[in-house]
């Protein structure tokens, strides 16, 4: 170990740093939460490294041995943190000297806290990957529930937050299902791209030693090894992936938080929250405040935040390992906690809502939902698109003006605009026959949703 206070770097420098750049450059405060993946990799270093005789087995055993007992120090809050020992990789590395003496400092052979840090990094970056990605299941569990239960219930579909066509509610929540479900892949396939150790690169160029790395990779479950020295010590692109990825599930998270916030109101009155994630006001006694939504909405803001956060640390960078790069921890540590706790928090929120489906059909054929049912039948018995558009407006502006709904216009009034259009125009008047009307698949007609909702069930099950 050096003779500079406990650092690993200290032989060549003749006094320690000021107290000021200790504290300016310390991580512990931060990175201490990887002492668990810091432990993983190191005992799979020592088992490599007697594997290819560069430490006796008695060794790599005691080593282990002694890295297991560190951990449980730790678990149990009995590590004293130090912030001259800079980081939770250095904090392990003294605390094992202190146990093992010379076997402790063999450790370290072969390896850089570059390439260290790096695979700590990975393992905690796929650990806490897999642990979103049963998140998001288990919140797609409960939109499909959801979609079960409220089979039947018709509600306005939006654009422009304007009433536009007529949705089975069940469709509706399969929409947040298929979102959810890119989020999804979009993690398991940064996941495969991370899953390569970087441990063996050392600090930038790899090592003389007769090092194992595929033996490592095994040993931590990697499908293999990293390719390129250099690009090992800068890579940082899997946290930019996981936290692009993160972004992208946190906005569709604050984009239904913000649609359900909307649906809780005494103005729409669509939906009913559960008393358990609301909260209410220190001066008014009526209110019902959707906070919990309200904060998913908001947090969307530092997920995003911590993203460019990362994309802009990496800017600019020379290879190979910058110091800049332990900058990178905090970013992701938080967005991912973030996204984590709003996934655990989502899934009951969606489990224990109820749509109020009386209020929704009180005003259901408000808004002209079947106009674009009623063009699309002009089409079908052979009118132009744009002439059949131009008709129904025209039939909606005389509803405007008469106050009534499509369906209510009398025959004469349908034939002034589309000559011979009565009385057959009826059979596709109103929300349930202009939802009756749907067949694409894809869409939102009865049964392409049941099949839908079928077929997402087994999914889930089978997952």
């Amino acid at each position: 170990m050096s003779t500079q206070g406990g650092k690993t770097w200290g032989g060549r420098f003749t006094a320690g740093p000021d107290a000021l750049v200790e504290a300016y450059t310390e991580s512990i405060s931060f990175d201490k939460r990887l002492y668990r993946h810091d432990i993983r990799g190191s005992q799979a270093h020592a088992r490599m490294l007697s594997h290819v005789g560069l430490i006796s087995p008695d060794e790599s055993i005691a080593l282990i041995n002694a890295l297991d007992a560190i951990g449980t120090q730790i678990d149990e809050g009995r590590m004293t943190w130090r912030r001259d020992l800079e980081d939770i990789h250095t904090h392990i590395e003294v605390a094992l000297i202190s146990q093992l003496g010379d076997t402790g400092r063999k450790l370290h052979t072969g390896r850089s806290r570059n390439d260290q840090v790096a695979t700590a990094m990975k393992l905690w970056t796929r650990d806490t990957l897999d642990r979103v990605v049963v998140g998001i299941t288990a919140l797609q569990q409960a939109f499909v529930d959801s979609a079960a239960r409220e089979q039947g219930v018709i509600l306005p579909g939006y654009t422009h937050l304007q009433r536009a066509q007529p949705v089975l509610a069940t469709h509706y929540f399969l929409a947040y299902v298929e979102k959810l479900e890119r989020d999804r892949t979009r993690l398991l396939d940064a996941r495969a791209r991370l899953n390569l150790l970087p441990l063996g690169a050392g600090a930038l160029a790899g090592s003389s030693l007769p090092l194992d790395r595929a033996f490592v990779a095994r040993e931590l479950g990697f499908d293999g090894v990293a390719a390129n020295s250099l690009d090992i010590s800068s890579d940082r692109d899997f946290l930019v992936e996981f936290v692009s990825a993160l972004t992208l599930l946190a906005v569709h998270l604050g984009g239904w938080a913000e649609e359900w916030v909307l649906w809780a109101t005494t103005e729409f009155g669509f939906l009913e929250l559960s008393d358990a994630f609301c909260t209410g006001s220190s001066l008014m006694p009526q209110k019902k405040n959707p906070d919990v939504l309200e904060l998913m909405r908001g947090r969307t803001a530092r997920v995003a935040g911590s993203l460019q956060r990362l994309l802009m640390l990496l800017k600019g960078l020379p290879l190979a390992y910058n110091r800049d790069l332990q900058e990178d921890k905090e970013a992701v540590f938080d967005a991912a906690d973030t996204v984590e706790r709003s996934l655990e928090v989502a899934a009951p929120l969606v489990a224990s809502s109820r749509l109020r489906s009386d209020r929704i059909k009180a005003r259901l054929e408000e808004g002209f939902l079947d106009a674009t049912t009623l063009l699309e039948h002009l089409v079908k018995h052979g009118m132009p698109m744009r002439t059949a558009h131009e008709s129904v407006g025209k039939l909606v502006r005389l509803c405007e003006e008469n106050r009534c709904r499509l369906a209510e216009l009398a025959p004469e009034r349908f034939n002034e605009v589309v000559p011979d259009l009565a009385p057959g125009v009826y059979e596709v008047l109103g929300v349930e026959n202009a939802l009756a009307a749907f067949r694409t698949e894809g869409s939102t007609g009865p049964t392409m949703v049941k099949a839908a909702l079928a077929a997402w069930q087994a999914r889930l099950l089978a997952r």
